[in-house]
């Protein structure tokens, strides 16, 4: 079987329709927000959660990503290629501590706002996203997966994992919090 068959195969077996697609995107979010329900206000501003950042922190960055499939969702759409992180910022890691300077001084109040309505703006801007950029692994699609629903679980077990070992009285080691 040659390569093209082959490759054709292979997204045929990946083949998502729209509806699948945003109830992924939702049982992520769904789980993702679970992960902290129920937490105190001091809880959600405690440092620690991953490494130094709060649940606070989590979410913002959350929505930072979410806001950056925003920003490149479109241009992938038009065949352009996103500026790369290495080169713009320094690395993935640069912008994330960049991202998380800038939304320090944003209360709580605002990071859920914020959380929301990017969030629906990413609900959005996937319903009216042709299917065919949808349905198998494009560029769109992987774009969308990394910021977002492929996203949200590494942190919401990161939380997870913080409100377990909280409860359980230990020390909390989490891994480097990373895109």
């Amino acid at each position: 079987m040659n390569a093209d068959l082959l490759n054709l195969a292979f997204r045929k077996l990946e083949y998502v329709d729209k509806q699948q697609l945003l109830r992924q995107l939702d049982k992520a979010w769904v789980a993702f927000k679970d992960s902290y329900a129920g937490l105190s206000e001091s809880d959600v501003l405690e440092p620690g959660a991953t490494k130094a950042w709060s649940v606070r922190d989590i979410i913002a960055h959350v929505t930072t990503w979410d806001e950056e499939a925003l920003k490149h969702l479109p241009a992938i759409l038009e065949g352009r290629r996103p500026p790369l992180y290495s080169v713009t910022y320094g690395g993935i890691d640069a912008f994330n501590a960049l991202m998380t300077t800038k939304k320090a001084g944003l209360s709580l109040a605002e990071v859920y706002r914020q959380r929301e309505e990017i969030h629906r703006q990413v609900i959005d801007t996937v319903v009216r996203t042709p299917d065919a950029q949808l349905a198998c692994e494009t560029r769109y699609r992987r774009r969308l997966r990394l910021d977002t629903y492929g996203h949200y679980p590494k942190h919401t077990e990161a939380i997870r994992r913080w409100r377990a070992q909280r409860q359980a009285g230990t020390c909390v080691q989490t891994s480097r919090a990373s895109r």
